[in-house]
């Protein structure tokens, strides 16, 4: 059956598997596309091997019922050839006896990708990529790895070492259709390598060693342990008055037992969300009646901890004040269900904070390891230096949780735009929450404004408004939210926009100095 002309019938492509059947056709499309490499073309004895021993891995693209490209491929033990190879030696000799094969090596080796000439243009390579990078992912193996020729590599060999060469046409200075496709495909370049395929003048003896990594690639010790998904639950908290430390504990316990009940892996409470046990001490000045509230810190840490063994949720608890060695901090609690806990104090105080509470910044910025993902904590105002973050993100963070209290709703909205902010350029979800309503007679606190949200960064995989889920504004209420860590690690490789790979390290840096 021959295949058609560009021009003679309406298209209807289709990848699938390779059959023994379409052996004849594989040759006519390696004649076409390999005219000066005659000689070694696929016997039929090669391709039915290769679909005996690994056939998910021979793929081609069919245009009604006729083979027009294809792609084969084996598993191998790479660490038993290192980067240092021959494409004789990866596919068993040059009798191909593929023995090479392992079902329980980690690297899908491409040992051959073809295009009929009469459909380039038509991007059949690009899906005969994909199909692998899917088959890559799917059996869970490191990385796809190749030699790649460079066809046009003669034209330049007397003027250009191949490193030259490879980045002049990384840099568009130079086409190259096989390299230039596998940049284009987020291949990057191991290494060059010097007779790789001796016959193959045109590349002057050189290929390229190309690479694609598996992000979800998990190692055998560690399938299962990793989280793709987290649950988040975010607290609006209505402000109000309490009669003692008990009926606050109520409140608390009530959210946290309704967040808990629908599954989730975390809840959020807002910054200070203990101020309502100050009004107890409203006949002090401000500043000594914080530091009396800090007096309840330890208690509801501890009572927090317990609501997080009995409910089995991992507690953001918002931030309470701590007075230590004579100096007043504002401190966030993370509180794991397993019965750790954690400290993150707020680095930057407010000029209101500082004048009317005396409070004082801390110094000490980590992510956290949960069982549901690497967080981080930024209390209100951190989140508006965009430093802070960057630093948990260098440390893996892939949830950012910020409690915050605001009065009016220019303050509000500094903390939503920077945390969305913190969202775009640190690859992570940011989940915000904060207090509403008014609280008569607690000096600072009195009148609270807030909505909170989880936000996402914004690319194709995230809502279009980059904002997973939002509350009522100055109503409290409760988010509830799903959100997918893997579309963090894509993001990352594969984003229109990758905003922590494309740093320009070589021109500035963030770092902590302690």
């Amino acid at each position: 059956m021959e295949a058609k002309t560009q021009d003679n019938s309406t298209y209807l492509l289709k990848i699938r598997n390779i059959v023994l059947d379409d052996y004849e056709r594989i040759v006519e499309v390696m004649h076409k596309s390999y005219p000066t490499m005659r000689d070694d073309l696929w016997e039929k004895k090669n391709i039915k091997k290769l679909l005996d021993i690994f056939p998910e891995g021979q793929i081609c693209v069919e245009d009604n019922g006729v083979l027009v490209a294809f792609a084969l491929s084996i598993i191998v033990d790479y660490k038993k050839f290192s980067d240092n190879h021959t494409y004789d030696q990866i596919i068993g000799g040059k009798a191909a006896s593929f023995k090479t094969h392992d079902d329980e090596g980690d690297v899908l080796y491409g040992i051959d990708v073809c295009v009929d000439t009469d459909y380039r243009g038509l991007r059949l390579g690009r899906r005969l990529y994909d199909a692998r990078k899917e088959l890559c992912e799917n059996l869970n193996l490191k990385s796809i790895i190749a030699g790649g020729r460079m066809p046009n590599y003669h034209k330049h060999s007397e003027e250009l070492t191949p490193r030259q060469y490879i980045q002049k046409v990384r840099d568009k200075e130079i086409y190259d259709p096989v390299l230039y496709f596998q940049m284009s495909n987020d291949f990057h370049v191991k290494k060059v390598l010097k007779r790789y395929l001796p016959d193959d003048k045109e590349s002057a003896q050189n290929a390229v060693l190309i690479e694609w990594n598996n992000i979800y690639y998990q190692d055998s010790i560690d399938i299962g342990s990793g989280r793709s998904h987290a649950r988040i639950g975010v607290v609006q908290w209505q402000l109000r008055a309490v009669r003692n430390l008990e009926s606050f504990f109520d409140n608390v316990e009530f959210f946290v037992d309704a967040v808990s009940g629908y599954k989730a892996d975390f809840v959020l409470f807002p910054e200070l969300f203990n101020a309502p046990l100050m009004a107890e001490f409203n006949e002090d000045n401000a500043a000594t009646a914080i530091r009396n509230l800090a007096g309840y810190t330890d208690q509801i840490r501890d009572k927090m901890l317990q609501f997080a063994l009995e409910y089995n949720i991992n507690i953001i608890a918002g931030s309470m004040p701590v007075y230590e060695d004579d100096k007043l901090y504002n401190v966030a609690y993370l509180l794991r269900r397993d019965g750790t806990w954690e400290v993150q104090p707020k680095i930057h105080v407010t000029p209101a904070e500082r004048s009317d509470w005396g409070m004082t910044g801390g110094n000490k910025i980590k992510a956290f390891d949960t069982d549901a993902g690497k967080i981080g904590i930024l209390i209100c105002y951190d989140a508006e230096f965009p430093e802070l973050s960057r630093i948990l993100a260098d440390q893996g963070m892939q949830i950012l949780f910020v409690p915050f209290a605001t009065d009016m709703q220019n303050g509000y909205l500094r903390v939503r735009l920077c945390s969305q902010a913190r969202a775009i350029e640190n690859e992570c979800y940011v989940a915000i929450s904060g207090s509403v309503g008014n609280l008569p007679k607690v000096v600072n606190m009195d009148i609270q404004f807030g909505q909170s949200a989880v936000f996402s960064p914004s690319d194709f995989a995230f809502p279009s408004n980059a904002t997973v889920a939002e509350g009522t504004p100055n109503t409290e209420n409760t988010i509830i939210c799903d959100v997918d860590l893997n579309d963090l690690k894509h993001l990352n490789m594969h984003g229109s926009v990758r905003n922590l790979n494309d740093r320009r390290k070589d021109l500035y840096e963030v770092k902590l100095k302690k």
